[in-house]
């Protein structure tokens, strides 16, 4: 199957830069640019594809406020945010606008469509070094509800998982440092999703700090 992407920045060499990245690659294929953020939802909703590789700074509608209109536009696209580690400010936005994940404009080629190949797999992408350093700054802030959020029917041992989604861990490591086994760490998750009506492991991270599960310090 392949993947279906639109890239959305202000500057054609980024765009054209992405567009050699994915050149040749059979698995993801660019069915649409976009200069603004404006242009982004107008592709997003006339191309339906999978993934929209999204810059923060652009002219008009940024790419928050276009993350936000797609990623509640059905169907929704996901949302991969570009961007260098001095936005962190704009990320925060982003993650509650509905973004899956992250890319810094200098990774490796081999990262960036790996990337893509987890958003649109479902996943989000919380890789050490990028998401989670976002992550830490984004919890440091205070969150937006004024009383912390309940988490109706979420058991024990799902609430332990979660504060270990919240610090970044993937599930073979939350297998490790609950002594459960991966499978039942990717159940927990996976349940976790459902009942939270989380669209993927970044909306659980949110959460967790949102309900005081979780904080720069746990």
């Amino acid at each position: 199957m392949t993947i279906r992407v639109v890239l959305a920045d202000d500057q054609p060499l980024v765009r054209a830069g992405l567009r050699m990245v994915v050149a040749g690659t059979p698995d993801v294929d660019v069915v649409g640019e976009a200069g603004t953020g404006a242009q982004a939802v107008q592709l997003a909703r006339q191309l339906s594809p999978d993934v929209v590789l999204m810059d923060i700074r652009m002219p008009g509608i940024d790419g928050i406020e276009a993350t936000q209109m797609i990623t509640t536009d059905p169907p929704a696209a996901r949302v991969l945010i570009l961007t260098t580690f001095d936005d962190d400010d704009n990320v925060h936005a982003a993650l509650r606008a509905g973004a899956s994940g992250f890319l810094v404009k200098d990774m490796a080629l081999e990262d960036i469509l790996s990337a893509v190949r987890v958003v649109a797999a479902g996943d989000a992408l919380i890789a050490p070094g990028v998401t989670r350093r976002l992550i830490e700054e984004f919890a440091a802030r205070p969150a937006l509800a004024s009383e912390p959020r309940e988490l109706a029917g979420v058991t024990g041992r799902e609430r332990e998982v979660l504060i270990q989604v919240a610090r970044g861990l993937s599930n073979a490591e939350i297998a490790a440092q609950l002594h459960i086994s991966p499978g039942t760490a990717k159940a927990h998750v996976a349940s976790l999703l459902q009942k939270l009506d989380a669209r993927d492991r970044v909306q659980l991270v949110i959460i967790a700090y949102d309900a005081g599960l979780a904080s720069p310090s746990r």
